[in-house]
């Protein structure tokens, strides 16, 4: 009988004390243990200063990396330990080691520095026993918890965002975080990754992935009515930068000025100016924009003076909430082609429509003169910084050459992930319930103002996701209420901020309308047909009156579910001591 063929393998040793070992056996004491070694000199090779070779192994694999540059010190004259002392001890201070760092271990950082071991655990002894390190058994050594006083010299934090903060977040142009489908994404990401080609985290087109041009293209035709190709879309870190790129092209192509509605975002129009064009203001009704006045905004060619494009936010307009009435967008359309200009339609939260029916893209009334932006950020999460341009055919080539000079194309992983959303029909599943979840925030809002501040009007609500509401004559004056508001912790925004300078009219005073009177019912139809007359404050009447009353801007659909009850609570507070 044969003997069973075994694998050979490594022997593992003997455990010190074991059952099987003989205790009189002499014990061998020609090798040293590690903990016996002497000091050994820094220029010895690194088998001899590690105890052992370590040849077949990364230098980094033996902890977390540690920058420190002794030789400095050493030129100067310090010892070893020393210099490693004051290394240390100076990036705690600076703030390069934040407290609760947890530094590499001493045989690691002696590897990584070239030095031996125990000089590393008596600087960490030493440095210890000070007060800039900490340790505890199985813990290791970490940065202890010390107040360090700021650097001479460093400037004062300046935070990334401007957003103002406070209890309660009624900003308008935000959703409700807590919405964004976490599960969804990450099924449509993993599906996303597993398919996609390698070519596809290279360098890739500056007008976005295929996929989600595709994508983008067959949804916007189904949904908004928009008629375009892959090969006519662009994608974009939100719609700011589309907007800077368009306007750097329309500036390349002999634009001196832009019109924009009378209010709109602030933001918007810095981008417009950093571009280098001018703004002209359009006034607005409950109609929208006061297209028909394009012509007299002049639109000459070859002068610093041409209008070469309006910016127009038709089928819900920020922040008023009028749709542009159907014989304005066709006066702009006409505009736009007699002039050989553009029309650029910010269709901001075209998803979200509540009492009507969805208006379709003003850019299927002409797509070669009709630029066509979308976003993610109110029907997913402004973080994801996923937009869209549907550009005519002579803007493609400019517009993506200066994407590509920008930051050469957006990511591919958020791409391909939002492409397969749309793809797999989850998007338009998150879209219905986030309609059917901003309908009952509003249908609340409207009734508390009822019940609790009956004499504020509010409109716009048929769509989006924010009111104004309309304070009557006699109010506090908007600076006022919006400090008042600051000191109960409300975050919101008063009209006026949103109005496009001196040039535009002060104040809107839109007729009432079924969705502005307080007593009317939730989820009654609360907008007026967009072909009735102007009321007797229109356009022509008191509007830019110095003493119009107050209008507050409140983004009903930002704070979550927990919340919104207590944000209420502090807005009808607010207001009925207006």
């Amino acid at each position: 009988m044969s003997r069973p063929r075994t694998t050979p393998g490594p022997v593992p040793s003997a455990p010190r004390n074991a059952p099987d070992t003989p205790r009189s056996a002499p014990r061998d004491t020609s090798a040293a243990t590690p903990d016996a070694a002497p000091e050994v000199s820094p220029d010895a090779p690194r088998e001899a200063r590690g105890g052992r070779a370590r040849d077949n192994a990364p230098w980094t694999a033996f902890g977390g990396d540690l920058h420190l540059d002794l030789t400095e010190r050493r030129a100067a004259g310090a010892g070893l330990r020393a210099a490693l002392e004051d290394a240390l001890r100076e990036a705690v201070q600076d703030g390069r080691l934040a407290p609760g760092t947890r530094l590499p271990s001493s045989r690691a950082l002696g590897e990584d520095l070239g030095i031996a071991r125990n000089t590393v655990v008596e600087a960490y002894g030493q440095l210890t026993a000070e007060g800039w390190l900490g340790s505890r058994p199985g813990s290791g050594t970490t940065v202890a918890e010390r107040a360090a006083p700021r650097p001479a010299g460093r400037p004062a934090t300046v935070r990334a965002d401007r957003r103002p903060t406070g209890r309660h977040d009624l900003l308008a142009g935000r959703p409700d975080l807590s919405l964004f489908p976490r599960s969804a994404w990450l099924a449509s990401a993993r599906r996303a990754l597993a398919v996609a080609p390698h070519d596809a985290f290279d360098y890739g087109s500056p007008l976005g992935r295929i996929e989600l041009r595709q994508a983008l293209s067959d949804y916007l035709a189904r949904v908004r009515g928009v008629r375009t190709d892959p090969d006519r879309l662009l994608v974009c870190a939100g719609f700011g930068q589309g907007l800077g790129l368009l306007a750097a092209a329309l500036r390349g192509r002999g634009a001196g000025r832009i019109a924009v509605e009378g209010y709109g975002l602030p933001p918007q129009r810095e981008v417009l100016r950093a571009a280098g064009l001018g703004l002209a203001p359009l006034p607005l009704d409950c109609n929208g924009a006061r297209t028909d006045l394009l012509d007299d905004l002049g639109g000459a060619g070859g002068t610093a003076e041409r209008l070469g494009a309006v910016l127009l936010t038709p089928a819900h307009q920020f922040p008023s909430g009028a749709a542009l009435a159907a014989d304005r967008r066709a006066a702009a359309v006409r505009w736009a082609r007699e002039r050989e200009g553009y029309v650029i339609e910010d269709d901001y939260d075209g998803e979200f429509r509540y009492d009507r029916q969805p208006l379709g893209a003003m850019q299927a009334l002409d797509p070669d003169r009709v630029v066509y932006g979308g976003t993610a950020a109110k029907s997913l999460a402004p973080g994801l910084r996923l937009a869209w341009l549907a550009l005519p055919d002579e803007l493609v080539e400019p517009v993506a050459r200066l994407k590509a000079l920008a930051d050469t194309m957006s990511p591919v992983t958020d791409q391909l992930t939002f492409a397969e959303l749309i793809t797999s029909g989850r998007y338009d599943r998150h879209v219905r319930r986030c309609r059917l979840h901003y309908r009952r925030r509003r249908d609340l809002l409207v009734a508390a103002l009822a019940e609790r501040a009956p004499q504020v009007r509010v409109t716009g609500i048929a769509a989006g996701l924010h009111a104004v509401l309309q304070l009557p004559p006699g109010s506090r004056p908007e600076a006022e209420l919006l400090e008042r508001a600051r000191a109960a912790g409300l975050v919101l925004t008063g009209l006026d901020w949103y109005r496009a300078g001196p040039d535009a009219e002060r104040a809107l005073n839109l007729p009432a309308a079924p969705d502005a009177r307080p007593h009317a019912a939730p989820g009654t139809s609360p907008d007026t047909s967009p072909d009735e007359p102007d009321g007797p404050d229109g356009p022509d009447g008191p509007d830019d009156a110095p003493d119009a009353p107050p209008a507050l801007v409140v983004g009903y659909a930002t704070p979550s579910d927990h919340a919104f009850p207590a944000a209420l609570d502090a807005l009808c507070g607010i207001l009925r001591e207006s």
